[in-house]
């Protein structure tokens, strides 16, 4: 888990625009093409293209908006609109791709008409647009959810694509018209599972779940284990959007121990092994009221002292209290 606040990381916003622009023209031309052929998978596709449009319109959006500084009434800025971005793009397919099965039961049973070789030439240069918008983003779907989210659907397009140009030559060879909505029903199922899963990604991080990768007993059990320490309690690990992990933790010292040396181990400790480093750690001489209770996370009101490593360009690599008689460097 790194601790990086470039949300378009590999995926600059030239890169984004430069993906937008291609694939806005395409679609023009793609609804164009469908409409012309008769070809509901041409349709389908172009729905698809059509989120691939928003997604990277919001995508974009969402780089800009998260460069804004935070302040008195978003102590943390605007990153987690990535993520309120990439559980929009979600459900912006699952709501196509219901249209696009629906479209499909209503035509089994009057099958249109369909012009196989101009479904196949504009299928042909839909596949180009995509190659071309995934090669742009590639470098930013692993850095970012609302990146990943983008790419996904130019992925998923891409192989709508690959559908449309099989099922157009079906048609030419053989005449069967209803291989056009098979073709259109398999891109709408195709999308459901990746969409689901883009979707309970974005929950789990609105949700503050503990990030994926992230094993919280394997952190609770370094920090009970490291010497000097007597217990923990109060540990809460979770990523305000992409890349963006924070850890805050009550923890409980052994009377030899030196709270400040411990803070800084304990630190080091996080940042080695686990890469956890946006961090605020409370050590107390005995455990609070708040141990053993659930709750949620918040300002508890304890009087403490602030130790801030300015180590990161949002200057708060790191954060620790210091409890009670002790002060903090």
């Amino acid at each position: 888990m790194s601790d990086t606040h470039n949300h378009g990381a590999g995926a600059s916003e030239s890169q984004l625009k430069k993906a937008l622009a291609l694939t806005s023209v395409f679609l023009v031309v793609e609804v164009a093409g469908g409409l012309w052929s008769g070809s509901l998978a041409l349709l389908s596709d172009a729905a698809h293209m059509l989120t691939d449009v928003v997604a990277l319109a919001i995508a974009l959006l969402a780089v800009r908006i998260g460069r804004r500084p935070a302040d008195d009434q978003r102590t943390f800025g605007y990153a987690r609109f990535e993520i309120l971005a990439a559980a929009f793009n979600a459900l912006l397919l699952f709501a196509v791709a219901g249209y696009v099965l629906y479209e499909a039961w209503r035509r089994f049973s009057e099958p249109p008409q369909v012009q196989s070789v101009a479904m196949l030439v504009v299928a042909a240069a839909g596949l180009a647009t995509n190659l071309v918008s995934m090669r742009l983003l590639a470098g930013g779907k692993d850095a970012s959810l609302n990146v990943k989210g983008a790419y996904l659907e130019v992925w998923a397009d891409l192989l709508g694509s690959v559908g449309v140009i099989v099922g157009a030559l079906v048609i030419w060879l053989t005449g069967w018209v209803w291989v056009d909505t098979l073709v259109a029903v398999a891109i709408g199922l195709w999308v459901l599972p990746r969409t689901w899963l883009l979707l309970g990604e974005s929950v789990h991080v609105l949700l503050e779940g503990v990030p994926r990768g992230l094993s919280l007993p394997a952190v609770r059990g370094a920090l009970a284990g490291h010497p000097g320490v007597a217990s923990v309690h109060e540990l809460h690990v979770w990523s305000l959007s992409s890349g963006q992990v924070s850890l805050t933790a009550h923890v409980v010292h052994a009377p030899e121990a030196q709270p400040q040396a411990l803070l800084v181990a304990l630190r080091g400790l996080l940042a080695q092994r686990f890469d956890l480093h946006h961090i605020t750690l409370q050590v107390e001489a005995q455990a609070c009221e708040l141990a053993g209770e659930v709750h949620s996370f918040g300002g508890q009101g304890h009087a403490a002292s602030h130790e801030h490593d300015h180590g990161d360009e949002h200057g708060h690599d790191g954060h620790a209290h210091a409890r009670g008689a002790h002060t903090a460097r």
